[in-house]
């Protein structure tokens, strides 16, 4: 390869990154923004704080709510590099998706733990303090198996009633109740035509079903 040949595709691959660096970061941003005032919007907290990440890949956000059975909403939106053209391909293979976190934290108090989590999604499992002592068993929802950890059956039959009524169930990956920490933690694919109706729903399964049995007696 002579050097002319060489500077030329130089010259295309550092043009295709810059052209890459440049959509991805706006597509990137426009998803954040999205999802922000979406997320706000349903959850309307009486105080707000954020935390970007680093570059364009999201942030965390901290609202404390305070009203009905809801005292702190927190989540952390992941997105996938779409503004690097070597790294994009890698993370796709690695992370597969965009990513949010929502750590709820109720008012009323949660009595036993209770975990779904989607076959094959996590390469690492999860640490579950105590998972020696819960019962498991496989559950179907939306074509997608899911391991079941409960304390209660009952427990996980409400969770997996909340997973089947969002917009896309096999977007969840890790939806659970966990009494130490008192929080309601769900983790998901979100979707930006999706996430506001999908977090209407948390805000209602946790003012609603997390205040009664079986969740809290």
């Amino acid at each position: 390869m002579d050097n002319a040949t060489l500077f030329a595709i130089i010259f295309v691959i550092a043009g295709a990154s810059t052209l890459q660096f440049y959509k991805g970061r706006k597509l990137n941003i426009q998803l954040m923004e999205h999802y922000l005032r979406s997320i706000e919007e349903v959850v309307k907290p009486e105080d707000k704080d954020y935390v970007w990440l680093g570059g364009y890949i999201g942030f965390r956000a901290s609202y404390k709510v305070n009203r009905d059975n809801i005292r702190k909403f927190e989540y952390t939106l992941t997105l996938l590099p779409r503004h690097s053209l070597l790294y994009f391909p890698i993370a796709l293979l690695t992370s597969r998706h965009d990513k949010i976190y929502f750590v709820i934290r109720p008012f009323a108090e949660i009595k036993r733990e209770a975990h779904l989590i989607q076959k094959g999604y996590y390469r690492l499992k999860p640490n579950i303090e105590n998972e020696e002592f819960l019962q498991r068993e496989t559950i179907e929802i939306a074509g997608k198996e899911y391991e079941a950890l409960y304390e209660k059956k009952r427990d996980v039959v409400k969770l997996k009633e909340l997973v089947e009524s969002l917009s896309k169930p096999h977007n969840v990956k890790h939806v659970s109740l966990t009494p130490k920490t008192n929080v309601f933690y769900v983790l998901m694919k979100p979707e930006p035509e999706t996430i506001e109706k999908d977090v209407e729903k948390l805000v209602r399964f946790t003012n609603e079903k997390l205040k009664e049995s079986p969740f809290s007696s």
